[in-house]
């Protein structure tokens, strides 16, 4: 019974966000690295590219998603790895549906977004919550997971759109997200405002984030980037990620009315 305290997703702290936002950023430049880099869409989107990335990540996330699911308890690496497979996945997804479907980035912005809108909503109905501390059944974590991949290909389109479509660039885009997350993290701790909802908008945000800054690392000079090696950015960012797993330990969350003592593993 102990076990049933704690949920299968860590602690939302500090370090959480740390590494979500390095994760996001890595499933740029991954994701950039093998449809652009590997495969050359960059160079025509109608050659496959994109669709071959897609295709490599869904199955990789797939994959990751069973053994999550199966896990009888949090264990980070194998949480960390599924959340950068699902922001690989995004990432070739909203390219995917943007360059060579045809969407363009409002369109796949606007389509992407009422699916997730559509699956927090069949959540809540099913289960009465969204709230990521119930995140311990497999049905839970079936819904868990559709929203985060949802929200990572969203980002993913957002971060495009901002810099694009919006005329920000990559720089700009990065300073108009990061100032959207300080109003979030301003509105958690000054205001009554849901956290379920909080976290929700800044786990969306901190995706187009992350997709702005991988794509200032890696893009050329000439469109705003600084043009380094997508696979040279791309390890640097898993060793940090790998870093913060070592160093900063992370905790299963605990499910709402217990208390970490409930389980001898958050003692």
């Amino acid at each position: 019974m102990r076990d049933e305290a704690l949920t299968k997703v860590p602690q939302v702290t500090l370090v959480f966000w740390i590494v979500k936002i390095a994760a996001t950023t890595l499933g740029e430049t991954g994701g950039d690295t093998v449809t652009m880099t590997w495969l050359h869409a960059n160079q025509n989107a109608h050659n496959g590219g994109y669709l071959i990335g897609t295709g490599i990540f869904l199955a990789l996330l797939a994959v990751l998603v069973v053994w999550q699911t199966l896990a009888p308890r949090f264990h980070p690496f194998l949480y960390w790895a599924t959340i950068i497979a699902s922001t690989t996945a995004g990432t070739a997804m909203a390219d995917f549906a943007d360059r060579s479907l045809g969407i363009g980035y409002t369109g796949g912005s606007t389509v992407l977004f009422l699916g997730l809108m559509a699956v927090l909503a069949l959540w809540y109905l099913s289960l009465g919550s969204i709230s990521v501390a119930t995140v311990s059944t497999p049905k839970v974590e079936a819904f868990y997971w559709a929203a985060i991949t949802l929200s990572q290909t969203l980002g993913t389109a957002l971060g495009d759109w901002a810099a694009d479509t919006g005329g920000l660039g990559y720089g700009d885009g990065a300073l108009l997200f990061g100032a959207g997350l300080a109003l979030l993290a301003g509105a958690y701790y000054w205001t009554r405002i849901s956290r379920v909802f909080l976290f929700w908008a800044a786990f969306i945000l901190t995706r187009p984030l992350g997709a702005t800054v991988g794509d200032f690392l890696d893009k050329p000079i000439r469109h705003g980037g600084l043009d380094l090696s997508r696979p040279l950015a791309s390890a640097v960012l898993a060793a940090f990620i790998l870093g913060c797993i070592l160093l900063l330990p992370q905790r299963a969350g605990v499910h709402p009315g217990q208390t970490p003592a409930a389980s001898p593993e958050a003692s």
